[in-house]
């Protein structure tokens, strides 16, 4: 068995190999001293008594270790060095056992260590071989002292004795081989296990790493939908924690997808291409997302379904630019056909008013007359005030960026709002802003009509009365975040996801131009608009606005302050996400 496979990698056997060649010479010395100490009979040593052959040892191991560390640096075959090392320690001892008297030798214990030592470095069956080697070069040792082959440095005893004392030995050699041989193979199976241990972990790891830096939100579920990988893109679309998510049903999650699933379960057993979905997601804050999702089967090893992976996307930011550039195309044709015919009826439009009035200043007060002609005026102003809205919206006026104060905006804003005819003794108007000045870079007369229009809003929402509430946060990264709320009729999701397209339906009167000029200005300041409403319990617009985009826009530029309004339908894209709910019944 190669012992690389259970040794932690070559750097950890090559240390443990240095270690072996400094603890084999460390242990020869203090050998060396010990029998020094031993045949002198006293801690006063004297050359006489000084072990010849076991110096002879020590040097010889001193020669050895200088070649050992050599072919360590030299050479990274290391297993034929380790089985080199044990052979030659082997030999060396038998040498010393020969010169000390062979049976009577007090050095036969040495096979017992090198055999011990030896099984941490080789394998169980490469133990017990060595064991087996080292039983016989002690029995031919024995043998030929014996038979006086080779010389003995002491009397031979009998042979019944000679016998005796190298089967008590061999035996010994052998069980000593044994039980190290099997504490090898222990060894190696925890060696294996461990770095088995460690190769799950780090796999466990990297696998967790991977599915966490996914840039697509990734779920794994059972065959009966409950959930087991959740990761952290996953709880950013959803808006879930996956601590909560483990083990619960994948159905409370997505809602409803049992279709989908069976799609996938026998798209994967046909072969086919995997289909892809998208569906409306509503997150816990109330946030309505729009996911593209797909479903593929998990297989095990066999082959056998295990599971499921539901991978996904947000995909609202790009259906709402996709929507945007629709609805610039859209416009653009009929705006440049509108704009035109708009100067064209506002003409024909002054000249009936003025002849109206020179036919009503004629015309006796309390006559029918009269009154049909204050109604015509009234609907020429009507008609009037809608063409200079839809002017204002197609052909918008340069933004001029200048330093305000926006809690003074709103402020003005507020106190023309409590002179309003819309204001009644049932409304309830509040503000709630910063102390002191919170100062931005914009166009205060635009900023101004933006306040004006979604305070009114608000107001015409609310037609038996209610609280309507404005307030002013400072944001991360320079950002003004600036909340308009009311106690109003509130709107349903449809009414929302148009609210900001010209001419929509409103349920509080009015050309349906506002919000869309309000929309325009959000945008020339870089600024993004949200809404969130639910019927019969309010609205709540939420606008960011840079405080200082006017700055960087000109520094950028390097001239100008002024920046009117680009015509790339990609800068039409706010990253708008509309919000809404339904009531539930």
């Amino acid at each position: 068995m190669n012992t690389e496979k259970y040794l932690p990698g070559n750097l950890s056997l090559n240390q443990k190999l240095q270690t072996l060649v400094i603890g084999r010479l460390l242990a020869v010395f203090l050998l060396l001293v010990a029998t020094w100490v031993w045949n002198s009979g006293h801690l006063k040593l004297s050359w006489e008594d000084f072990p010849q052959g076991l110096f002879l040892v020590f040097i010889i191991s001193v020669g050895l270790t200088i070649v050992y560390f050599f072919f360590l640096r030299l050479s990274e075959s290391y297993i034929w060095q380790i089985r080199t090392q044990f052979f030659l320690d082997a030999l060396l001892v038998t040498w010393l056992v020969w010169r000390t008297g062979v049976l009577n030798s007090p050095y036969i214990t040495l096979y017992i260590i090198v055999i011990a030592v030896a099984s941490i470095f080789l394998s169980g069956k490469r133990t017990l071989i060595f064991a087996t080697l080292c039983v016989l070069l002690f029995t031919t040792l024995a043998g030929l002292t014996s038979f006086a082959v080779i010389d003995s440095f002491a009397p031979a005893p009998e042979m019944s004795k000679v016998i005796q004392i190298v089967g008590f030995h061999d035996v010994a050699f052998l069980v000593v081989g044994l039980l190290s041989s099997k504490l090898s193979e222990r060894y190696s199976s925890g060696e294996k296990l461990r770095e088995t241990t460690r190769t799950l972990e780090n796999l466990r790891v990297l696998h967790e790493r991977i599915v966490e830096s996914i840039r697509s939100g990734l779920i794994t579920i059972d065959l009966e939908g409950n959930i087991f990988t959740f990761n952290s893109m996953a709880e950013e679309i959803t808006g879930y924690r996956a601590s909560e998510m483990r083990g619960r049903s994948i159905y409370y999650v997505l809602g409803d997808i049992g279709r989908e699933i069976g799609m996938a379960l026998r798209a994967g057993a046909e072969n086919e291409n995997l289909p892809r979905h998208e569906m409306g997601f509503t997150t816990p804050d109330g946030f309505v997302v729009q996911i593209g999702y797909s479903i593929s089967p998990l297989m095990s090893e066999s082959g056998e379904k295990t599971g499921l992976i539901i991978t996904f996307q947000d995909l609202t930011d790009i259906r709402t630019m996709e929507e945007s550039v629709r609805r610039k195309d859209r416009l653009a044709a009929v705006g440049r056909v509108a704009a035109g015919l708009a100067h064209e009826i506002r003409n024909p439009l002054g000249a009936m008013r003025g002849a109206i009035q020179v036919l009503d200043s004629q015309t006796p007060e309390d006559s029918a007359q009269a009154n049909l002609m204050e109604i015509i005026l009234t609907e020429s102003d009507r008609m009037n005030s809608i063409i200079t809205n839809f002017l204002k919206y197609a052909r918008p006026a340069a933004v001029t960026f200048a330093e305000l104060d926006a809690c003074e905006a709103i402020l003005d804003t507020l106190t023309l709002l409590e002179h309003s005819p819309d204001v009644s003794e049932n409304h309830v108007l509040r503000s709630k802003l910063p102390e002191g000045p919170v100062l931005m870079n914009g166009d205060v007369s635009q900023l101004k009509q933006i306040f004006w229009n979604l305070a009114r809003n608000s107001l015409q929402a609310m037609p038996n009365g209610g609280e309507f509430c404005i307030s002013l946060t400072k944001r991360r990264n320079g950002r003004l975040r600036i909340v308009f709320s009311d106690t109003g009729c509130g709107m349903p999701r449809e009414q929302v996801e148009q609210l900001f397209e010209p001419f929509s339906t409103s349920t509080t009167g009015g050309t349906g131009l506002g919000l869309s000029i309000v929309y325009q200005i959000v945008r020339d300041h870089n600024g993004t608009i949200s809404v969130s409403s639910k019927e019969n319990e309010g609205t709540r617009i939420t606008l960011d606005l840079p405080s200082d985009y006017g700055k960087r826009a000109s520094s950028a530029d390097g001239s100008s302050s002024v920046l009117t309004e680009t015509t790339s339908p990609l800068k039409d894209y706010l990253n708008v996400r509309q919000k809404s709910e339904e009531v539930s019944p």
